[in-house]
């Protein structure tokens, strides 16, 4: 069952900065979508338990933060 998580991430700037996280969590095998206008990525697919750890690591490995 496909299931959806939001994440508000700090310290994006443009399109760019959206890409570069999409492909980190395209790389951990994460599919998900980056937005640049409302400082979001939005995680689509079968979540496990792990799944915000997984998330929190790409958007670092990018350069970013989420939101608390």
């Amino acid at each position: 069952m496909k299931q959806t998580r939001t994440y508000t991430i700090k310290g994006m700037h443009c399109v760019s900065c959206a890409m570069l996280i999409e492909g980190e969590l395209e790389d951990r095998g994460i599919s998900g979508r980056c937005s640049y206008a409302k400082q979001t990525v939005e995680v689509v697919g079968d979540l496990d338990k792990d799944i915000d750890k997984k998330v929190k690591e790409a958007v670092e490995g990018a350069g970013y933060s989420l939101s608390e």
